[in-house]
This record gives structure tokens, C-alpha cells and sequence, in this order.
């Protein structure tokens, strides 16, 4: 099973480490760092990860995970090559997801018109000028297409993923070797639960990058 792993510079690492992690363990699984170039890509973070398979490379992947970026209005604009490549591959997988903003890389490929998506919370506005038609569900799954939400929501789609491709059981045992148990100091990872102060924050820090 390939499963492609999408490198653009600027993505955001946890975003595609998190579903990697929960996937490349299975023997099924044949994971490729697929890019626009071979070579290092540059996270949001500074993160360098290594692209080793070109979109030309994998034209038919089993299973697509494009992670988002902080940067998400620029990755639009600067990633052409991607959004062809997705909306060519996609009639063949049989899985295409998204985590983060990487769902509006989706809708501008065309692949999530009039389709329920999810999005971080911050880009929901761009998805639904895009096409989509957006939840606030953490993962959203909708024919063979899944989406999920800000950043560490990527850990639970690739659980849900797993628990699609193989079966409940063997999701629950990466969960397990993982020790994905969340118990955070804090419970303010969603809009809706964060102080206003700290929402209202974070809205002035991202226009300010």
C-alpha cells in the first residue's frame, strides 16, 4: 500500500509526523516523503524534513496526507504543482486526507466541493470560500475523503484511518504502543473553550506573520 506523505515548504511538522506515526508502523504500509523536488523542505517551525519521491514519481498513490501550514494563504499561492498532482491522483486512491489547513489544499484542487470538511479553526472562513462545506468536527470523513482539524487532531485521523484501512483492533494497538492517552494541563485547544483574550490573541499573532 503506498501511502504518500505530502513535503511543501512551510508545512507544519506535526501535522503529517502525527499520521505518520500512527501509520508507518503497520508492514502494509509503504510510506513516501513525495514533493514538488526531491530533497530537504523547510517546516513553518524550521523543522527540515527530506522529500525522496517526486509528484511525477507517484502518480497513483493508495493514500494521500497533505498536512497545512501556519502560512496557509501563501502555501495556496506557491503550490501549484501539488494541487494538480492531487486533483490527478485523488480519482484513484482510495483514501485522500487532509490535516489542518491542508484541506483548503484539497478545495482548491477541487476535491472537496459540496463535501462536509474540517479545517483549523483559524482557516474556516478560506475552506468554505473554497467549496467546502465546513464542520467543526475534529474528523470528518466523507466518502473516501478525511479531514481533520488543527494541528494534533492529525494523531485521531490517523487512528480513524487505521481503523479503516486494517480494523478497530489495530488501531487501538498503535494507540496503545503510542501512549496516546491526552490528558492536557489546560482546556483551551478549541475555540469554543479557550478564553476570548487568548482566542483574540492568537487571531493577531497569525495576521502578523
Amino acid at each position: 500500500m503506498d501511502v504518500a506523505f505530502v513535503l511543501y515548504e512551510k508545512l507544519t511538522a506535526l501535522d503529517l509526523v502525527g499520521p505518520y506515526d500512527m501509520l508507518a508502523p503497520h508492514p502494509e504500509v509503504n510510506a513516501h516523503f513525495v514533493g514538488a523536488r526531491r530533497g530537504p523542505v523547510r517546516a513553518d517551525s524550521g523543522l527540515e524534513l527530506n522529500a525522496t519521491s517526486t509528484f511525477d514519481d507517484l502518480p497513483r498513490p493508495d493514500v494521500i496526507v497533505v498536512p497545512g501550514s501556519s502560512q496557509w494563504t501563501a502555501v495556496l499561492e506557491e503550490n501549484d504543482a501539488l494541487v494538480e498532482w492531487l486533483a490527478s491522483a485523488h480519482p484513484n486512491t482510495t483514501w485522500t486526507t487532509s490535516v489542518c489547513t491542508g484541506s483548503t489544499l484539497l478545495a482548491k484542487a477541487g476535491i472537496l466541493a459540496g463535501r462536509p470538511a474540517t479545517t483549523h479553526w483559524l482557516a474556516r472562513e478560506l475552506l468554505e470560500e473554497l467549496g467546502a462545506v465546513v464542520s467543526t468536527e475534529r474528523v470528518v470523513v466523507d466518502g473516501k475523503v478525511m479531514t481533520a482539524a488543527g494541528v494534533s487532531s492529525g494523531l485521531d485521523m490517523g487512528l480513524t484511518l487505521t481503523s479503516r484501512l486494517f480494523d478497530d483492533a489495530r488501531a487501538m494497538l498503535i494507540q496503545l504502543l503510542a501512549e496516546y492517552d491526552p490528558q492536557p494541563p489546560f482546556d483551551a485547544g478549541s475555540v469554543e473553550k479557550a478564553p476570548a483574550e487568548i482566542v483574540e490573541f492568537a487571531r493577531q499573532y497569525t495576521l502578523q506573520r
